[in-house]
């Protein structure tokens, strides 16, 4: 399991609550994070829907569906938790969290 950084990775969902995410397909132009970063490998995420948003470190998992475990949470806006995501799409995403760049901290 390593930790990787690619380009052009989005997906949505349509997950509600705290657990993993089930990854509903690659956005147009755009790669699914199996292809991306690879089944079993690590990343930094973005989910974001409406005003409910979380940043992340999360393990992806090969499957039908494809998922995204919520590791650890980077910030939210559920002050720092796990966001508990409401019904509807929302957007899920490789990210450079900025706590996570001390270049530019």
């Amino acid at each position: 399991m390593a930790l990787v950084y690619a380009d052009r990775v989005k997906e949505t969902t349509t997950t509600t609550g705290t657990g993993t995410v089930n990854l509903a397909g690659a956005a147009t132009g755009y790669r699914t994070f199996v292809s991306g970063v690879g089944s079993t490998n690590t990343c930094y995420y973005c989910i974001a829907g409406g005003s409910e948003w979380e940043v992340g470190l999360g393990t992806v998992t090969s499957g039908s569906p494809d998922t995204l475990s919520r590791t650890t949470v980077i910030a939210s806006s559920n002050a720092g938790a796990l966001v508990t995501f409401s019904a509807g799409t929302k957007d899920v995403f490789l990210t450079a969290p900025g706590p996570k760049m001390p270049e530019f901290n």
